[in-house]
């Protein structure tokens, strides 16, 4: 088994039985400003200090790699929900400085068979650092 990484209690693992991973990865940050107006000129930037960063990713769950797509979503939501914050590591290393919190979760139901169960499941996240 290869463990990947994980978000807090959601570990991201490759194996022969199981896969929980992750696809389109995509983490970003900015810098914060503070305009000032001067009459008659253009305002001055001030460059205030760093913002918090974003990252956003896909999960896919599916019932041939031995996951249950209806626990793992409800797992994401009662994450989301309670507003944990939690560290995010990928291979062994922590992302960012802070801790993560999920600010939006949707999922799509991208197969249900005929007795309602989900036999495979999206789940689209997006993360913001969590400063103290």
């Amino acid at each position: 088994m290869s463990n990947l990484g994980s978000l807090g209690p959601v570990v991201f693992v490759a194996s022969a039985e199981t896969m929980r991973t992750f696809t389109d990865f995509t983490r970003s940050g900015a810098s914060r400003y503070a305009d000032h107006e001067i009459l008659g000129k253009k305002p001055k930037s001030q460059w205030i200090g760093p913002g918090l960063d974003t990252i956003t990713f896909s999960m896919k769950f599916d019932v041939l790699y031995g996951l249950n797509p209806r626990k793992e979503l409800a797992q994401l939501v009662e994450i989301e929900r309670a507003g944990k914050a939690m560290p995010l590591t990928i291979g062994g290393v922590g992302i960012g400085v802070y801790m993560w919190i999920i600010t939006a979760l949707s999922q799509k139901w991208d197969i249900v068979d005929n007795h309602g169960h989900v036999l495979k499941a999206t789940a689209d996240l997006t993360l913001k650092e969590y400063a103290k």
